[in-house]
Parts: structure tokens; C-alpha cells; sequence
């Protein structure tokens, strides 16, 4: 044992422990227990809007549903990739900004449709407030089940890791709210679900700094 160096010897002990999950696995089965979670909450509390499949053939509606959903998708991916150290991460960020326009172009169309005087209506709504509880409340599974599973990776920066956890988990918290949501303008989701999405990303942030650390 004499000439064997200690990192011979760690190479050696890793050949012979068993292979445990990647994370991108363990990642990818908090996200699906996440949204499952997260969805089924919905579905036994406020459940889906009556009349959605009719309200699905709005353009409204589609912008809502399209928005968050890819805001999900991109965030996700980006969890994906921020749990392992080294990994550039400046593509994956700038995959944001394209939900981000999508909704910009929502916005700028109903200030052309919509008469002036009802601008005020359209953002404010009819529910902000639910808005603004039902969408962290739905993403408390995700975002739960994103730091257990950046919990087993190594990130770099932890805060930024658990922000990036809460931009997901709030993501798919308004995704799955917005099949409730009787409010679908444009001008609503840029206001009350990035508020609520917002409030998610900080606590996420808050909870990586703690429980992120390694």
C-alpha cells in the first residue's frame, strides 16, 4: 500500500460502491412527483374552470396555458443542469426570455384589442388575491421535491440553485392554476402570476442558502 496514493485508492473505493441514481434521474422523478402532487391539490380543491375545452379555443386562454407551461419546461431544465458543478448554465438562462416575449407580444395585442378604459379591468381581474395564494400553495410539492433531489448533486452556488427551484416549482404551480383561473389576460398573468412566481422564486432562494449547502 506503500506506493498507492490516496487518490488511487478513492478511484478504487467509487469502482467498487454501487452505482446510485444520476441525478438527472432522481431530478427528473421529483418533477414528475411534484407536478403529480401539485395537480392532484387542484383537482381536489378548486379543480379545473367549468367550461375549459371551450375556453381552451380562446386565444386568451391558449396564451396563458402556453406561457406557463413553457416557462415550466424552460425552468426545469435549467434545475436540471444547475445541480452539477461546471456546467454552463448561460443558455439554459437566456431560454427564459422566451416565455417572457411571448407574453410581451399577449400584451402588447390586448392593448390594441381591449379599449383603454378597460385596461385597469383586464389586469386587475376578478380574483388577484386567490391568484396570488393558490399558485405558491401549488408549487409547495414541486419545489419540496426540487431541493430533496438538488439535496443529492453538488451546486455550486446554493441560492441560485434553490432559486432556480423555486422559479420551476412556481412555474408549475401556475401552469396547473391557470385550468382554474377564470382570468386570462395578458395583462393579469404579467401582473398577479409573476407577483406569485416571484414570491416562490424567493422563497426558493431563501431555502437553498439554508438547505443547500454542502
Amino acid at each position: 500500500m506503500q506506493g498507492l496514493k490516496t487518490d488511487n485508492l478513492i478511484d478504487l473505493l467509487a469502482q467498487d460502491a454501487p452505482a446510485g441514481p444520476r441525478l438527472s434521474q432522481i431530478l427528473a422523478l421529483a418533477c414528475v412527483i411534484g407536478v403529480a402532487a401539485s395537480a392532484s391539490i387542484m383537482l381536489l380543491t378548486i379543480g379545473v374552470r367549468p367550461g375549459m375545452m371551450d375556453a381552451l379555443m380562446t386565444l386568451r386562454v391558449m396564451l396563458k396555458i402556453a406561457v406557463t407551461v413553457l416557462l415550466a419546461v424552460l425552468s426545469c431544465r435549467l434545475v436540471f443542469q444547475i445541480g452539477q458543478p461546471g456546467v454552463e448554465l448561460k443558455g439554459r438562462v437566456a431560454a427564459l426570455l422566451l416565455p417572457v416575449a411571448v407574453l410581451f407580444a399577449g400584451i402588447v395585442v390586448e392593448l390594441f384589442v381591449v379599449p383603454e378604459p378597460q385596461w385597469s379591468t383586464s389586469l386587475t381581474g376578478r380574483f388577484p388575491a386567490f391568484c396570488l395564494v393558490f399558485v405558491p400553495l401549488l408549487s409547495v410539492a414541486p419545489l419540496i421535491a426540487f431541493c430533496w433531489a438538488l439535496k443529492q448533486g453538488a451546486p455550486e452556488k446554493p441560492g441560485l440553485a434553490g432559486a432556480a427551484a423555486g422559479l420551476a416549482a412556481g412555474a408549475i404551480g401556475a401552469a396547473i392554476y391557470a385550468w382554474h383561473c377564470p382570468d386570462d389576460s395578458p395583462l393579469f398573468v404579467a401582473t398577479w402570476y409573476v407577483l406569485a412566481i416571484g414570491l416562490v422564486t424567493i422563497i426558493g432562494y431563501l431555502s437553498g442558502r439554508r438547505l443547500l449547502r454542502w
